[in-house]
């Protein structure tokens, strides 16, 4: 079937399925509001409101994964680890878009290839939790799940979940949807000038030159291709770009979750591209209910205790008519676990006859306590569960399509190692996540020339 027309016509409804179908299953990480009237009246007010993205940006989106399944591209979805509303402000948002287009420039020039670029932002908002609770000194308060839910501070007024919290998440990602927009529309990402990307607290890395070396040969190219043409060549001055968050407060969701003209089904407007994380992938839980029925493109994280057994049944559920572009499967094994784990998933794939976009997150198998408190990442755990990523698909029959990183551009040290060799003590200088520790800028770029050196070594064995 033409693809107008399957965007029209579906070949099969979800069986059962609607908005808040997920309400009569288990529903795990959520919190627990005290006011049922409140809540009531905070998702009837997010009905209402305007969507942050639109259906015919969604469905590009899944025509360039379906590509990236089959090599064409490649994607690279990165971001923070959880957004916080302080955090949205121009400077942190331009300098997030500034690696993320440094990060595909080189992966545009290494790979050949073009980059779906998709950000971990303007919806990632909430965070799973270990415990509901958490315990200093004897005082017991709700953890903290994330600005959309509740405040990090470590009291009782902060951490009791309020509804009124969706609403700001809502507006600060519509905020930092239209700034990326008009950042992109007005040629902040033109490829004749890439100086708008530079961060100036970067000007000391040791990959500086190697990347300036990048851009130069990428700006000679351009030059001499509109030499050649006489004018200027076209559509050098942007790039689509995407977001994506974990989809895990299921009534902020819902509450997203609508009907459009000329389309058939449901779409969740409020990103184009979200996930289920590992807490929340049950079969027959509230969040795999909820996702069979949208017609996003989603994703699901894999880890080191799923069998292949189970990974079937799921991608049953998630996509039943084996859509391209549909599901992406988003391996997180750790880099001691990745050999082990990873190729009986990939085997049993690869028999059935699965169209999924694999994609490796290489960060949150590879976090681990320092001595001195921090939570952290080494880059080299990072790295080698990357380049055994590559390996193992490439020994499976399989393909690496995308990589998923928790990034900043700002200047933190929360993850060791890397081009400047950051240590333990390094960590006290510029640590801010509220979560989970990220990438900073060199880092970033550093994971992406590591792509592209492994993607050479991998076609010179071909």
């Amino acid at each position: 079937m033409p693809s107008a027309d399957r965007n029209l016509h579906p070949v099969n409804l979800p069986a059962n399925w609607h908005p808040a179908s997920w309400r009569g299953f288990t529903a795990l990480q959520l919190p627990r509001y005290d006011d049922a009237d409140e809540l009531a009246g905070v998702l009837q007010e997010l009905r209402t409101l305007p969507p942050l993205v639109t259906s015919w940006e969604i469905l590009a989106l899944k025509q360039q994964l379906a590509d990236a399944q089959e090599g064409r591209c490649f994607l690279l979805q990165g971001g923070d680890c959880a957004e916080t509303f302080d955090a949205c402000s121009s400077d942190v948002i331009s300098n997030r878009l500034k690696v993320l287009l440094q990060m595909s420039l080189v992966l545009v020039h290494g790979l050949r290839k073009p980059v779906v670029r998709v950000g971990r932002f303007a919806g990632q908002y909430a965070k799973p939790r270990s415990a509901d609770t958490e315990t200093i000194d004897g005082v017991t308060v709700p953890s903290y799940r994330g600005d959309m839910v509740n405040a990090p501070e470590f009291n009782a007024a902060a951490r009791r979940p309020d509804p009124r919290r969706m609403i700001k998440a809502h507006a600060r990602s519509a905020m930092t949807m239209n700034f990326v927009r008009a950042l992109i529309d007005g040629g902040f990402a033109d490829l004749r000038h890439p100086e708008y990307w530079n961060l100036d607290w970067v000007g000391h890395s040791p990959l500086a030159e190697e990347y300036r070396q990048m851009v130069d040969s990428i700006g000679g190219a351009v030059r001499f291709m509109e030499t050649l043409s006489g004018g200027s060549v076209r559509n050098l001055d942007r790039v689509d770009f995407y977001t994506s968050h974990e989809a895990l407060l299921l009534p902020y969701e819902e509450s997203l979750t609508r009907q459009v003209p000329r389309h058939w089904g449901w779409f969740n407007l409020s990103t184009h591209y979200p996930w289920i994380g590992m807490r929340t992938a049950a079969i027959d839980g509230a969040h795999v209910e909820y996702f069979r029925g949208i017609r996003n493109p989603i994703a699901l994280k894999v880890g080191p205790s799923v069998t292949p057994d189970q990974l079937l049944r799921v991608v049953d559920v998630l996509n039943p008519e084996d859509e391209p572009g549909r599901l992406t499967l988003i391996h997180r094994m750790g880099a001691a676990q990745v050999a082990e784990k990873l190729p009986p998933l990939l085997n049993a794939m690869r028999r059935d006859g699965r169209r999924v976009l694999w994609v490796c997150d290489p960060m949150h198998g590879n976090t681990e306590g320092t001595a001195n408190g921090y939570k952290t990442r080494r880059f080299a755990n990072i790295g080698s569960e990357l380049e055994q990523a590559f390996d193992l698909h490439a020994a499976a029959g399989t393909r690496l399509g995308g990589v998923h990183l928790e990034l900043t551009g700002e200047d933190v040290t929360e993850c060791l190692g890397g081009a400047r060799g950051l240590t333990e003590v390094d960590l006290e200088r510029a640590y801010r996540s509220t979560v989970d520790p990220r990438l900073n800028y060199e880092q970033a770029l550093e994971v992406a020339m590591l792509i592209v050196r492994k993607q050479a070594q991998l076609t010179a064995a071909s």
